[in-house]
């Protein structure tokens, strides 16, 4: 009979100080996330200084509570998994250098992961995953396609070539003087409002699954500017309502494309904007009609930053013999390919 696998998952790679413990990398025994949102909303976006502090302050006792509530101990732990990069440098030390400690102290293995495989994985706690697969990463730093061809191996066939979907968003709310984080802000408006204002579509060249948000932004920006010069009133719900259909519309788009090329079964949503309504149920509509593939939405819990997600490839890691050594650092530059 094969014993289970407990593997600890730990993630400081921003604004989150993250603790799970996952049972055979599918099963949630435990999911402890401290936020840091309040302390960084009259910033207006995350001061690295000032998360790294918190981590400090926070990582102990969310590690203590994380095994509290599961009832176990250091001994029921077979592996330790920590987000290695990318992120902020001074947040992911705070991650390494605990999950380091803690696997000395208790001589445990310990796995570096990557931040955005995490986000991926987040959804084999949800369904098992089927491949090949496609998966749309959406997050305040990242916008990208990675097509996986089986576990733990991760080919990247689209990617930002500047702002990030997620970025964007918070650029677009701060121009409308919506408090921070301003993705929901800009959801909540964009339900209310009709997409009334024709704003651009960057498709960039053909067969290209490459994104480009940042002349988008402008355009909003520029709108604004130039009502605001000739005296006329923009609905903020209208301006949501509009930026959000034309971020949403390249992202549903270029992802059904690359379905069809690639072939594959399982399209996977990953990243904090999957929190978002908007996408998620236009995803959904679209792929209503694409019968043969079978798309998968994480809860809004596991899109965030989070632990569980960490645990979850850490597994996969583990069961590969994958083990890092005590050399390991924090690498906000990590490659999700070269991490393969």
């Amino acid at each position: 009979m094969n014993k289970d696998i407990y593997v600890l998952g730990m993630e400081t790679s921003c604004d989150e100080t993250a603790v799970a413990i996952i049972k055979n990398g599918t099963e949630i025994v435990t999911n402890i996330v401290a936020s840091q949102i309040e302390s960084h909303k009259r910033f207006g976006g995350v001061v690295p200084e000032i998360a790294s502090r918190h981590h400090v302050e926070q990582i102990t006792l969310v590690i203590e509570e994380a095994l509290q509530e599961a009832e176990m101990t250091m001994n029921d732990i077979d592996c330790i998994a920590v987000t290695e990069g990318p992120g902020l440098v001074g947040a992911l030390l705070i991650g390494v250098n605990a999950a380091k400690a803690l696997a000395f102290a208790h001589n445990k293995p310990l796995i570096g992961v990557h931040h955005i495989a995490g986000h991926i994985y987040a959804n084999r706690l949800v369904k098992e995953m089927s491949f090949p697969l496609l998966s749309l990463v959406v997050s305040g730093g990242h916008t990208e396609l990675v097509l996986m061809k089986e576990h733990g191996k991760f080919e990247v066939i689209g990617e930002t070539r500047d702002d990030a979907a997620g970025e964007a968003y918070d650029k677009v709310a701060r121009t409308l003087d919506l408090p921070y984080p301003g993705g929901p802000h800009i959801d909540r408006l964009a339900h209310i409002g009709e997409p009334t204002i024709d704003l651009p579509r960057a498709w960039l060249e053909e067969g290209s699954y490459d994104f480009s948000f940042s002349g988008l932004k402008s355009a909003v920006i520029n709108t604004l500017h130039n009502a605001k010069q000739k005296g006329n009133v923009i609905e903020p719900e209208n301006l949501a309502a509009s930026f959000q259909q034309s971020v949403i519309d390249v992202l549903v788009t270029k992802t059904l494309n690359a379905t069809k090329e690639f072939n594959v079964k399982q399209v996977l949503l990953a990243g904090g904007v999957a929190a978002n309504k908007g996408l998620r149920s236009e995803l959904e509509r679209a792929f209503k009609q694409v019968e043969e593939v079978e798309l998968v939405i994480p809860p809004l819990a596991l899109c965030t930053d989070n632990a569980a997600m960490i645990g979850a490839v850490g597994t996969i890691l583990f069961e590969n013999g994958k083990r890092s050594d005590y050399s390991m650092n924090a690498n906000p530059g990590l490659d999700i390919e070269q991490n393969n």
